[in-house]
């Protein structure tokens, strides 16, 4: 090799010494912008396929700022943990999510949060960057939703659920280092109260459902607690006459958002099996036999193929509106307009309660997720049945208390030996 072969080698080495040292990953510089804003450009590396510099650049209205900037960008990437601010749109990850990421979720579900994405998601969030979706533009949207728009506490804190779902897969994907929905705060969401009927009113809903079509549908629902859609979805095959047990596992209703009827899993995909009052049973008989009745004069029109319990004189399915309407049509003649089908479900549970089920029996025959929850929505009736509680339990101790002058005194027998003395 020649001197001059040895002086090209050094000088190749000494230049791509310097490349790496000025350019190394992680350095940065901060200048001033010509618009009055600071700009810190920061280095990550060099592109393997084109050999080119990766930079990036982060801005702020102070020297002071991007400076802080540049130092946390730089420790992430020494630390390992730097994740690289995507340029996708929030409806271009929202569209992916809602088509890759949701998992195996109810029809209804994936109608639910598509509703949300393009009502009240995509309008004013839409167009916004990933990397720059802050909770403070977060916050400002749900505020005016409420505001503006009118949506109730709990609508706001289904979006705030949509969205904090989506961010979290893109968290989890790199798209973003931390997810915002995190920091942003939700309007109180007030328990609804619930409307029961007192044993008054149940007896004059009774006698006011006497003779109507659907009042075997209204006294099954009152008495067992079920949800309008198990109700009317109950087949057949699931009403055990000789055990007297319903098992209920699906739902009969309108698709959300259509005019399609079909059976569908129930709201927590738990069946459970409810043993009946035998007054209930009856009443399933009475609809037996009515059904036979119904069956015989439309012959060849009786259509029953779901082998549903409550269907309409010719076998088909019932309305889930038709139903509300006439239930409506009821209370509303008994001065009680405020009560809806499904307090029918929760003057049920109530008077479970009353008459001494147990907690858990009451969870279990409701379909709820725990115990917990029932309490938390029955808490006026289980106070009044903590203080009844202790009242029998004064009784008790009352009925135990030692009258006064019943206090034991000496047998006859026993002789005093205070006296006594020895030989």
């Amino acid at each position: 090799m020649t001197g001059t072969d040895l002086l090209t080698e050094e000088r190749e080495v000494l230049l791509a010494n310097r490349k790496t040292t000025k350019a190394a990953k992680g350095s940065g510089t901060i200048r001033k912008r010509s618009d009055g804003r600071w700009e810190a450009r920061y280095s990550l590396g060099f592109d393997p396929r084109t050999g080119k510099q990766i930079q990036r650049s982060v801005y702020g209205a102070t020297q002071k700022e991007v400076r802080q900037k540049l130092t946390g960008i730089t420790a992430e990437i020494d630390e390992g943990s730097y994740v690289e601010p995507s340029s996708m749109k929030l409806k271009d990850w929202l569209d992916t999510w809602l088509q890759d990421y949701i998992g195996n979720v109810k029809q209804a579900t994936v109608k639910s949060y598509s509703d949300h994405v393009r009502i009240n998601l995509n309008p004013a969030l839409g167009e916004i960057p990933l990397s720059k979706l802050t909770a403070d533009t977060i916050q400002r949207h749900f505020n005016s939703l409420q505001r503006e728009k009118g949506l109730s506490a709990k609508t706001i804190k289904n979006v705030h659920g949509v969205l904090h779902r989506a961010l979290t897969q893109a968290q989890r994907l790199n798209y973003i280092r931390s997810n915002p929905l995190d920091a942003v705060m939700l309007p109180r969401v007030e328990k609804a109260q619930i409307k029961p009927m007192d044993e008054s009113d149940l007896k004059r809903f009774l006698g006011a459902i006497k003779g109507n079509p659907y009042e075997l549908v209204f006294f099954v629902t009152v008495f067992t607690g079920l949800r309008q859609g198990e109700v009317l979805g109950l087949t057949w095959d699931c009403v055990d006459f000789q055990e007297n047990t319903l098992f209920i596992n699906k739902q009969h209703g309108k698709v959300k958002g259509g005019r399609e009827y079909r059976f569908s899993s129930l709201k927590n995909d738990r069946p459970r099996l409810i043993e009946a009052a035998p007054g209930v049973m009856e009443a399933l008989k009475r609809q037996q036999t009515l059904q036979a009745r119904w069956a015989a004069a439309s012959r060849e029109a009786w259509n029953n193929t779901d082998n549903l319990v409550f269907t309409t004189e010719l076998g088909r399915y019932l309305s889930n509106q038709t139903v509300y309407l006439a239930f409506k049509k009821v209370v509303r003649k008994l001065g009680m307009e405020d009560v809806r089908f499904h307090d029918l479900r929760h003057t049920y549970a109530v008077n479970s309660l009353k008459s001494g089920d147990d907690i858990k029996t009451v969870q279990e025959n409701l379909g709820h997720h725990t115990a917990a929850f029932t309490l938390d929505v029955y808490a006026h009736v289980t106070k009044g049945m903590r203080h009844a509680s202790a009242s029998r339990m004064d009784r008790f101790m009352q009925s135990l208390e030692v009258p006064k002058d019943s206090s034991p005194k000496p047998s006859p027998n026993v002789h005093s030996v205070s006296g006594r003395t020895g030989r």
